[in-house]
């Protein structure tokens, strides 16, 4: 048996339940992993709160760090022992040990530590999509960056910063702010006092960005919108504040051409090949310098829940990582 935080039915943190589980033998294709560190995400929240109806009971969590236990017929290129991280579908990574497709494992880097491992694989993999693929950012762009302190936050204005786009980024504090402007923001907004369409004109003197990167939601999506100059493209990846109302095509029109997606890490690393060149490009800039993973609160795995409490509390910066 082994330790795992499990769910009956979905809703608040106090639904969590550290419980024992049974974790058979890897199947055909499977890895057993044994986890040193998990990564915390919004998504896990959604997941817990019911925003994603998923069959229950279910252990939560989408990444995780660890070791290769045992390895089931027909998997190639694992063995046991070796030190792998992941990221995204199937849930299941707030447990000691779990079975896992192999063909989602990736061996981490001896230079990265586990905590870095758990920490960056799905942050930092939706930060790769974001400015290297949705909208590919280029020298001399200025984007828009909400939770500019958060985990992908830091960690998309470091890259962007390194390739030479300015960032402004909104948050919600002056400590924020300055987290954020030490991790690459040259201009930040603190959104409880300041209007963020009118910042962002000031600051590109009237013109507006290319790319809004929102993974606030509904709080945000005005002035996300009226940020965007004409054919910029409003990239909607979470719902922090809660989700957005259905969208009027017209208006988008009438705000100018502008374009509008709502993007998945699921769906940029379902192949195989995707997912190696997103978690080796990661790899490349954090092993680089380039980009630091700040790893800023670690919790017991058995303290998951007020983990979920004080990042639904925005009290959170950074990476939060629990350990098993």
């Amino acid at each position: 048996m082994t330790k795992a935080i499990r769910i009956h039915e979905q809703g608040g943190p106090e639904l969590m339940r550290w419980e024992d589980v049974e974790v058979g033998a890897p199947g055909e294709g499977e890895a057993r992993v044994r986890h040193t560190a998990v990564g915390l995400n919004y998504i896990d929240v959604y997941q817990r709160a019911g925003v994603y109806k998923l069959p229950m009971p279910m252990i939560l969590g989408m990444e995780g760090a660890g070791v290769v236990e045992e390895v089931g017929a027909g998997v190639d290129g694992l063995k046991p022992g070796q030190r792998v991280a992941y990221a995204g579908m199937p849930p299941g990574a707030y447990t000691e040990e779990r079975l896992i497709p192999a063909h989602r494992l990736v061996s981490l880097p001896d230079s990265l530590e586990d905590q870095q491992g758990a920490a960056m694989m799905l942050q930092g993999m939706t930060a790769q999509y974001l400015i290297r693929r949705t909208y590919r950012v280029r020298d001399g762009d200025t984007i828009l960056v909400h939770a500019a302190a958060g985990g992908v936050g830091l960690i998309l204005c470091q890259w962007a910063k390194h390739l030479g786009v300015t960032v402004i980024g909104t948050v919600g504090t002056d400590e924020k702010a300055e987290l954020a402007r030490a991790n690459g923001c040259a201009h930040t907004i603190v959104y409880s006092r300041e209007n963020v369409a009118e910042r962002v004109r000031e600051i590109t003197n009237g013109e507006g960005v290319p790319a809004v990167y929102d993974s606030v939601g509904q709080a945000t999506f005005e002035g996300s919108i009226d940020s965007l100059r004409p054919l910029g493209m409003m990239i909607s990846f979470g719902n922090a504040s809660g989700p957005l109302a259905p969208l009027d095509s017209g208006m988008l029109a009438a705000k100018g051409s502008l374009f509008f997606t709502r993007p998945s890490l699921m769906a940029y690393t379902a192949a195989r090949e995707d997912l190696l060149a997103s978690a080796g490009e990661l790899f490349d800039v954090v092993m680089g310098g380039h980009v630091k993973i700040a790893v800023n609160q670690t919790y017991a795995l058995e303290d998951a829940a007020q983990a979920h409490r004080d990042l639904e509390a925005r009290k959170t910066t950074g990476s939060t990582v629990l350990i098993p």
